[in-house]
């Protein structure tokens, strides 16, 4: 296997901790350094099928965003099928998959200056079929950036979980990057977790403060989520959602909740409030509501769904109670989407400007 060409694995202390934010970032402030970089997912758990093969959506993210002119199957070596485990554990067949791996690296690393190789959940993930991310970076002969959220006592004590488990398996850890804290306790945080993770042989690389909008969800996922039938065609369906507000209140009362960024969640057949959205909402304005999840499954009458047809903002139909829905839109997990541009030009600017890309260059 390629044992010259730079690489890194960003791993993380949970699942949704930041990794692929950090891993978007860093590949663009490492082009600074290697203009040709090469991005590979060794073990994925949620993907898609593109041309009959099964491909992690990070892999996919990053070949949209940087065109790795890679084959995105390299990319994703090994995607954890729903009975994957089982399949496994009946028959284990460990050094296939290593060498799977290890031919996925070499591909993905030719002609490469770098390659950033993006781990999946805590360190310990995939340890069921002898592929935890402890071992995957091993196989890899890569160093290891550790992200996890933001604060002092309960991350560290998370990152020296996940560190054990590193050492065990003799990989060397970077340095840690602290995720999503809170802008005005940047520098308390970045000061205490310096020095608590210096005395675990650890360093600071970087501290990342927290965007809502990159938790916040679009219409596109929402829709995605709730199996939801569109009923107009708005411009885009990408616009964020910012709040929900459920119309269980008179149009009246339900007006002054209509603003830019929300998502007004009602029954169906609240055709009153359904109207009074669409002659408040200015087609020409940027202060437009994000769009409209009618629920229960209840179809408005001819006349409503005329109006709908010439809303500007999206109207979604889903067949869960209100109760449900907003349950499941306040519950989603935000992942970083190939057409999520204003969030992708952020976290570039975040990493850039907060991690210490020259010490993990130097590091390597």
């Amino acid at each position: 296997m390629n044992t010259s060409t730079p690489r890194v694995f960003i791993a993380a202390t949970r699942q949704n901790d930041g990794k692929t934010t950090t891993s978007l970032g860093l590949i663009a402030a490492l082009q600074k350094f290697f203009p040709r970089i090469g991005y590979i997912k060794p073990v994925g758990q949620r993907f898609v099928e593109i041309e009959s093969e099964k491909i992690d959506e990070d892999s996919v993210l990053m070949d949209s965003v940087y065109r790795m002119n890679t084959p995105l199957v390299d990319m994703s070596p090994i995607a954890v099928e729903p009975d994957f485990t089982r399949k496994y554990l009946q028959a284990a067949n460990n050094e296939a998959l290593v060498k799977k791996i290890q031919k996925a690296f070499d591909r993905v690393a030719w002609e490469k200056d770098f390659v950033l190789c993006e781990g999946s959940g805590h360190a310990g993930v995939g340890s069921v079929f002898d592929l935890s991310n402890a071992r995957v970076a091993k196989i890899l002969g890569a160093k290891v950036i550790i992200v996890s959220q933001g604060g002092i006592g309960k991350p560290i004590d998370e990152i020296s979980l996940n560190q054990a488990l590193f050492e065990k398996e003799n990989v060397e850890i970077i340095g840690v990057i602290l995720n999503k804290v809170l802008g005005e306790k940047i520098e308390y945080v970045s000061d205490f977790a310096r020095r608590g993770l210096k005395r675990k042989g650890l360093e600071l690389l970087g501290v990342l403060p927290h965007q809502q909008i990159l938790s916040n969800p679009t219409l596109e996922l929402i829709r995605e989520e709730l199996h939801a039938e569109l009923l107009n065609a708005p411009p885009a369906l990408n616009t964020l959602v910012d709040d929900v507000v459920v119309g269980a209140m008179s149009a009246q009362n339900a007006i002054p909740f209509f603003k830019r960024g929300v998502l007004l969640i009602t029954p169906g057949d609240r055709e009153d409030l359904v109207l009074a959205a669409g002659a408040t909402t200015n087609p020409n304005s940027e202060d437009k509501m994000a769009g409209i999840v009618l629920t229960g499954g209840l179809r408005p009458g001819a006349n409503v769904l005329k109006a709908i047809q010439s809303m500007p903002i999206p109207v979604l139909l889903a067949k869960a109670d209100s109760y449900e829905v907003a349950s499941k839109v306040n519950n989603l997990i935000v992942k970083t989407r190939p057409a999520d541009a204003e969030k992708i030009s952020l976290i570039r600017d975040i990493v850039a400007k907060h991690v210490n890309v020259k010490k993990i260059i130097d590091s390597l």
